[in-house]
């Protein structure tokens, strides 16, 4: 079961030091419980601001990552959501894209480039809406793709409708991991991976409830 959180400080109350705060409370605590991945996505910050909270969001997640102390295996990892820069700039561990991004082709030759030195190579997840769409992710060389939303977002209206467990079922056969995301619930995300998904992501499943739970519910 993959666990892949995604991040969205507006969420936190407070003034912007307040919410800054409590986000990086977030990432370690879902460091500690051996989240997968954690992807940055706070689109309204500045390039300056977003590789800020990028590093010390890798901070934070260096210092809670238990496996760290062993042979450094399934540590949290951190994406940048769209911007390979600040991901390379940071010391980040790859990069989200958006479907009509440019290639996961293209971020590793840019990241190959930058860091040859330090022979790093790049994580590549692409947010996928249709069953095309996640055959190019397969076919440009993404590690997995994000498919939905699945589910109906309770909190807000969305531009994509619900693709359902039907759809999310014909994405699993394609050749590339599939993780679920949209609406995702402790409830819902079984039928997720029985539907063929290697795990769930999303940000209020994770924001919105003590994630040890959440980790110790879906991995059981």
């Amino acid at each position: 079961m993959l666990l892949y959180y995604i991040t969205d400080r507006s969420q936190f109350g407070g003034d912007e030091a307040s919410r800054r705060k409590k986000l990086l409370e977030k990432i370690a605590e879902a460091a500690e419980c051996g989240v997968d991945f954690i992807q940055l996505r706070e689109k309204d910050l500045s390039v300056r601001e977003l590789e800020s909270l990028a590093r010390d969001a890798l901070r934070v997640i260096r210092e809670n990552s238990p496996s760290l102390a062993t042979n450094g295996e399934g540590e949290t990892r951190l994406l940048i959501n769209s911007r390979t820069d600040v991901a390379i700039a940071c010391g980040a561990d790859g990069v989200h894209l958006r479907s009509d991004d440019v290639s996961p082709g293209t971020v590793r030759e840019v990241w190959k480039h930058n860091l040859a030195r330090r022979n790093a190579e790049a994580f590549v997840s692409v947010a996928c809406h249709t069953v095309p769409e996640v055959r190019v992710a397969a076919e440009n060389g993404a590690d997995f793709a994000l498919f939905g939303p699945v589910f109906e977002k309770t909190e807000a209206r969305t531009p994509v409708p619900p693709a359902g467990l039907s759809l999310l079922k014909d994405a699993c056969q394609q050749k590339i991991p599939i993780v679920a995301l949209g609406g995702i619930t402790l409830e819902n995300a079984r039928t997720c991976v029985e539907a063929g998904a290697t795990g769930i992501a999303g940000i209020r499943i994770f924001q919105e409830n003590q994630i040890s739970q959440v980790v110790r519910q879906l991995r059981n």
